[in-house]
């Protein structure tokens, strides 16, 4: 009578508890992030719509979509990486410009770079709008403003660093595993969540007046 082998899954799918457990601190940062709308809306309203509509005028709603691109794009090439980790994939297969045979670092890489460009954009128009006279302290406009999108850049900034933890984390791992996947579609959870948290934003600050 011959014994069955056993063979290792070829795709990760079981829930994980941190998996579930950063599911459950999201909604406790959605809340904070609640609180944020929440300042900025009713300080609109004491403001006034023509108080208001002074201070919007400095915003560069072009350059600002193009910088919001970006991110949106980024969690396009996050997903890619988790398909990839999903899979065991750490590496590459074939050439840099085969995007189909990319794995989870490549992907990843990527997906950095473009949230650093994100925050980079940011910094450049929080310098723009200083040098227009828009601080954090010369209108109730200038408060809730860089409050709002500051916090927001905090966590932008946390997640990139989570992603050089990941690839630190892979490049020194003898082989990639399911803890390996598991920290790659934790960190997609944080990320994603700071996209859809920045386009609500962005709606709210630049696109309704």
């Amino acid at each position: 009578m011959s014994s069955a082998v056993a063979t290792p899954p070829t795709r990760l799918n079981r829930p994980n508890i941190v998996a579930v457990g950063t599911i459950v601190w999201l909604s406790s940062e959605l809340m904070f992030f609640a609180a944020l709308f929440a300042m900025y809306f009713t300080t609109r309203a004491v403001q006034g719509p023509e108080i208001w509509a002074e201070s919007v005028e400095l915003l560069n709603i072009p350059f600002s979509a193009i910088n919001t691109t970006v991110l949106v794009l980024s969690s396009v090439t996050c997903q890619f990486g988790v398909f990839a980790a999903e899979r065991f994939q750490s590496a590459r297969t074939g050439a840099l410009w085969q995007l189909s045979k990319w794995g989870m670092r490549e992907w990843f890489a990527l997906t950095f770079i473009m949230g650093a460009f994100f925050i980079g954009g940011q910094v450049f128009e929080y310098a723009e709008l200083v040098h227009e006279g828009l601080t954090l302290s010369s209108a109730p406009y200038g408060s809730v403003f860089y409050l709002a999108t500051g916090f927001h850049g905090l966590h932008v900034t946390g997640g990139l660093l989570a992603f050089l933890v990941v690839l630190i984390r892979v490049s020194k791992a003898r082989r990639f595993g399911h803890s390996q996947a598991t920290t790659a579609i934790v960190v997609s959870y944080y990320w994603h969540f700071v996209d859809i948290v920045w386009i609500a934003l962005f709606s709210a600050i630049y696109l309704v007046q």
